[in-house]
């Protein structure tokens, strides 16, 4: 359960980047030569895969950190010349298109989240026994 909430945890980072990259591209469909950006996801299973096991405690082993947001997200220049809009690279459809699906990815995640933190919770609390 400790692993599936680590990824809930790294999809929220990763949505909260790319919403920031969609924003700015949004923000600059007029901008004159500018080049919109995307977010690059380097791929954390691999990155878990690798991780190195440290142990505390001769009863207890856990995985190291897998690495920071920045080691897990770059933002690239996207190198497309083609200018969509007239202006530049940015397509507002697509952007657009973008946010509604990672806002649905944040949604899910912040809900998954929520409720593995509800459940600890009422386990903490008792289970609901008076």
């Amino acid at each position: 359960m400790a692993n599936t909430i680590k990824l809930l945890e790294n999809l929220l980072d990763y949505c909260a980047v790319k919403n920031k990259v969609i924003s700015k591209n949004i923000a600059n469909v007029g901008t004159e030569n500018y080049k919109r950006e995307e977010v690059e996801f380097k791929n954390i299973f691999e990155s878990n895969i690798q991780s190195t096991l440290k142990t505390e405690n001769s009863k207890h082993i856990g995985i190291a950190n897998a690495g920071s947001e920045s080691d897990q997200f770059n933002v690239v220049i996207d190198k497309q010349s083609e200018e969509t809009s007239g202006i530049n690279n940015v397509n507002i459809e697509d952007e657009m298109s973008q946010l509604a699906e990672n806002t649905l990815r944040f949604k899910f995640a912040s809900k998954k989240s929520g409720e593995y933190y509800r459940l600890i919770q009422n386990v903490i609390k008792g289970g609901g026994r008076v």
